[in-house]
Formats: structure tokens, sequence, C-alpha cells
């Protein structure tokens, strides 16, 4: 075989490996899986114990919205 070809079969066998990684990637339970992940991060520490800063923050936003919206209610009533 020569260099060529063997630099041809490389050059496959690389980029076989690099579509079998983006269709890793693009798989949406893949990307599901993932992003589960990163928010959870947001929510629990290393340890397992929860973050309560980011929680609170979290309760916090949907506790004002709740009430933004129900004042925004009564006066359009």
């Amino acid at each position: 075989m020569s260099s060529l070809e063997r630099e041809i079969e490389q050059t496959r066998a690389r980029l076989g490996d690099t579509l079998d990684q983006l269709f890793h990637r693009a798989n949406p339970k893949t990307i599901i899986s993932r992003e589960i992940t990163t928010i959870r991060s947001h929510f629990v520490a290393g340890d397992g114990s929860p973050r309560t800063d980011n929680i609170l923050k979290v309760g916090g936003g949907v506790a004002g919205v709740i009430v933004l919206l129900v004042v925004i209610r009564r006066i359009t009533r």
C-alpha cells in the first residue's frame, strides 16, 4: 500500500470518528441529558447539597412575576 493510500485510509478513519462524535453530540437524548446536568448543577452543589442561594433567586423571580401578573390583571379590570 502506498503512502498516499495509507494517508487516505487514516483520513477516512478520522473523518468517521469525527462524524460519530457529531452524531452523538447532536442526538436529542444527549442534548437533553447535557442540559439537565447543567440546570441541576445550578441548584445542587457537587456534594449533593442544595444551593439555596440560587433556589431562592429563582423562587423570588417566579413570585415577582406572579405578583406582577396579578397587579396587571387587577388594573385592567
